[in-house]
């Protein structure tokens, strides 16, 4: 028996990067996999690379009501808020648009999420939900991120907040925090540094183990915590950083 057989998985911006790895995974591991993005192109492209086991559809985390129509279509048992953006800059840099931008995809879309998912899931007596934070957030702090980094705190604050409020009711609430991880967006932030190759050694460097993370290593975490094997595991920020915050 699979680790997630019988369990119905939603996977938000699942169309690459550590989504598209997750939504792999938990389907290898026998989950019945519902993969939303905004983009049909990486959609398509999973959906062909999956070969008929992962159901595809559009989301849109920025509006309730397609949030509704996905959670209703998927009913999941686990929910993976992978959605987000990273800012770059200083608070000197930032704008109130960034700020608002960042909150409402960063933060604001979890609470939509979790807030459509809850109904259903406390109705069949469980679920596990997982959110991406970050290590960069109140874990750690780090230059030119003060956006990502303050909302990615902030989504860690959101999780102990839901876990603490059903624990007893079966569901669990955890968040990831990676360090820097090998994605699609990773190198378009590299490629708008000016100064690809430069960026690029500058973001290992900070890595103690001298690389940066699969996002493949980053989905066996997700897998994990969608299982029952992390029954006895709610609140928490589980930190995959290869060391950057030790």
């Amino acid at each position: 028996m699979a680790r997630l057989d019988s369990k119905r998985a939603l996977i938000t911006a699942a169309g690459q990067g550590i989504g598209k790895a997750s939504a792999l995974a938990m389907a290898a591991e026998g989950a019945q996999v519902f993969a939303t993005d905004i983009n049909p192109d990486t959609l398509a492209a999973l959906a062909d690379e999956a070969d008929g086991q992962i159901e595809t559809f559009a989301m849109d985390v920025l509006n309730a009501e397609s949030v509704a129509e996905g959670i209703a279509r998927a009913k999941p048992d686990v929910l993976f808020n992978c959605a987000g953006f990273v800012h770059a800059g200083s608070i000197l840099d930032a704008t109130d648009d960034d700020l608002d931008f960042a909150l409402n995809l960063n933060v604001k879309s979890m609470f939509r999420t979790i807030r459509a998912a809850l109904p259903g899931m406390l109705e069949r007596g469980g679920g596990s939900i997982i959110n991406m934070s970050s290590a960069c957030s109140s874990v750690i702090g780090a230059p030119n991120r003060f956006v990502y980094g303050t909302t990615k705190a902030a989504v860690i604050g959101l999780t102990k907040s839901v876990a603490i409020e059903y624990i007893t009711r079966g569901i669990r609430c955890n968040a990831i925090c990676p360090g820097t991880v090998e994605s699609p967006s990773l190198h378009d932030r590299l490629r708008a540094t000016g100064d690809y190759d430069k960026a690029m050694k500058d973001f290992i460097a900070r890595q103690p183990m001298g690389r940066i993370a699969k996002a493949e290593e980053i989905a066996a975490l997700v897998v994990y915590l969608a299982s029952d094997e992390s029954g006895f595991t709610t609140g928490q920020p589980h930190i995959i950083d290869g060391g950057w915050s030790g």
